[in-house]
């Protein structure tokens, strides 16, 4: 009897460690897994992205004249910023509106006495300021294109003869190299000797002209009919093709009128920059100042902000107003240097952050 149960005590121990073994399977299966769901659990490991760069402000402007960005695309907005072959941050540019230059005795409405004129033209030169032209200008608004780390664009308003342009402003142009914008009319009645005298200038490369209507006295606003506007701006296009074969790309806003309506039936028919007759400050790339609201100081002048297309309404100096801004339009500049290279740091890890998959790491310096 012993004998039998001893034969089969082996067979029964291994029966009962199957049992066991199985047992402690099933009951793994059937208890839920920390782990496992903690291994199946997504991780992110992506960090968010830094803030946009900061605007850099000046409390050398009027309170009311606030800086207004117009590329809505930060990363081209850095990467032409930073490009070494583009203007370096910093870079400013004075518009000055010459009415008339009166050589003479008598008083001359919006004038400026020559001798003002001479030491106006002399200061820029002695500050470091040099003329560029209105595609010069457009380039560095649209896309920061190089030009002189001190600009100044120079317009003289309505239609002058050859001589008055060769009396004022050729001495400029032949010593520096200093052309200057005409805000033309295109009267359809223009004189023939005055059209074709400021078609040599043009193809001299002196003089740019540029539109302003066909209406001496015409002034722009929302309140204008639709026909006034059409005929004003389309007028200019057809004058311009007639008279010097060539398409304007910037307006002179007469006699400093404009409005939504203007500007939208302007950028209708491409125009690419507007000259409205308010001093707010100098121009920088993606930094106008403009005015959101009336300023009962000032007012005569329009706001533009609230048309939200700065390019079309570029803040300009007459030449009384630009001889006092010379040292302040040279200190923003100076300050804004130093604020681009204190954030460029900051700007660079933005840029390779967020822009640079999409846009291409920025170009090193040559």
């Amino acid at each position: 009897m012993n004998s039998f149960i001893n034969a089969f005590r082996p067979i029964v121990i291994r029966f009962t460690l199957i049992f066991f073994i199985v047992s402690i399977l099933v009951s793994c299966q059937l208890i839920p897994s920390n782990r496992a769901d903690t291994a199946s659990a997504p991780i992110s490991t992506e960090e968010s992205p830094p803030p946009p760069p900061e605007m850099f402000r000046s409390d050398l402007l009027n309170p009311l004249d606030v800086p207004h960005v117009y590329i809505e695309e930060t990363c081209r907005y850095l990467r032409n910023r930073w490009h070494p072959r583009n203007a370096q941050p910093g870079t400013v540019v004075m518009v000055i509106l010459f009415k008339n230059i009166n050589r003479g005795t008598a008083e001359l409405p919006d004038s400026v006495w020559i001798k003002d004129f001479f030491d106006l033209m002399d200061q820029l030169k002695a500050q470091g300021f040099e003329a560029i032209n209105s595609d010069q200008l457009q380039a560095f608004i649209e896309r920061n294109v190089l030009i002189p780390p001190r600009s100044v664009l120079l317009i003289q308003d309505g239609n002058q003869t050859e001589e008055y342009f060769d009396k004022n402003f050729r001495e400029y142009f032949e010593k520096w190299g200093w052309s200057v914008v005409n805000g033309w009319v295109s009267d359809r009645n223009v004189d023939p000797i005055l059209l074709e005298g400021n078609n040599s200038l043009e193809q001299e490369g002196f003089v740019d002209h540029q539109a302003r209507g066909v209406t001496f006295d015409v002034i722009l606003t929302d309140d204008v009919a639709k026909t006034i506007i059409a005929r004003e701006l389309q007028g200019s296009l057809g004058g311009f093709a007639d008279q010097f074969g060539k398409t304007p790309t910037a307006v002179i806003w007469p006699n400093g009128g404009f409005g939504i309506r203007p500007v939208e039936a302007a950028r209708q028919l491409r125009f690419k920059l507007g000259f409205t007759a308010n001093p707010r400050g100098p121009i920088m790339y993606n930094w106008i100042p403009l005015a959101d609201v009336p300023d009962p100081a000032r007012p005569n002048l329009i706001p533009e902000g609230k048309i939200g297309d700065p390019p079309m309404t570029l803040p300009v100096y007459s030449p009384q107003e630009a001889f006092a801004a010379i040292d302040t339009t040279r200190a923003i500049g100076k300050a804004a240097t130093e604020f681009a290279l204190l954030n460029r740091e900051a700007e660079y890890e933005y840029y390779e952050l967020v822009c640079e998959e999409e846009y291409g790491p920025i170009p090193l310096s040559p």
